[in-house]
């Protein structure tokens, strides 16, 4: 159970922050940098539910990544460590996570007709926010992997402690389930679609 008695407290005016296992850290650190990203993507996908203008099915995967993309924070915010003796299990992405998104993108991608072009950022308000929320997962992904670089995928009793990569796997197959229920919400003649050079005047 987490208890949210008060919401300032004045610890991190320093520019340093705590992870889950109380570790102390700067705020520029990489694990928090992603973390943080997790935190903006589910913001977006806030937003694109606020809308109203999701169809229930898409609707209602999304109102479970949100809840998951907590547990995705979770884990980026608990350093890879062996476990005491007294220690709890801590909160883990798993690969089940990622499977179940991988089971949507097949779900609802195999409906889809063949896209000819990539397309671009637009549509109904509510794609036009996952898009958003899309790139910002990119984002997270990619915040996850240079935390990686630093930091290691290894449990480790001594330094910094290693990052859980199935985390990023899920960042990584959620970005590709959120491009293709953004073509769900456009519907099948809904794709706005790059046309290399556009209008432009050619010479």
């Amino acid at each position: 159970m987490v208890v949210l008695s008060k919401i300032y407290t004045k610890t991190g005016d320093g520019g340093r922050t705590r992870l889950t296992d109380m570790t102390e850290v700067s705020k520029n650190d990489l694990r928090v940098e992603a973390y943080g990203d997790v935190d903006e993507a589910n913001a977006a996908i806030g937003v694109a539910l606020a809308t109203g203008q999701l169809p229930d099915e898409v609707a209602a995967v999304l109102s479970t990544i949100s809840n998951e993309m907590f547990d995705v924070g979770a884990d980026l915010s608990n350093p890879l460590r062996p476990l005491g003796p007294d220690d709890h299990e801590p909160l883990r992405v798993t690969q089940a996570y990622v499977d179940r998104l991988e089971t949507w993108c097949d779900r609802f991608g195999d409906e889809l007709p063949t896209l000819r072009s990539f397309i671009l950022p637009g549509g109904s308000l509510a794609a036009a926010q996952l898009h958003v929320a899309r790139t910002v997962t990119r984002r997270a992904e990619r915040a996850g992997w240079a935390a990686v670089d630093a930091h290691g995928t290894e449990e480790s009793a001594e330094g910094d402690g290693g990052v859980n990569v199935t985390a990023l796997l899920y960042l990584n197959r959620l970005s590709d389930l959120l491009f293709i229920l953004i073509r769900v919400v456009n519907g099948p003649e809904g794709d706005i679609l790059w046309v290399p050079c556009g209008d432009r005047v050619h010479d």
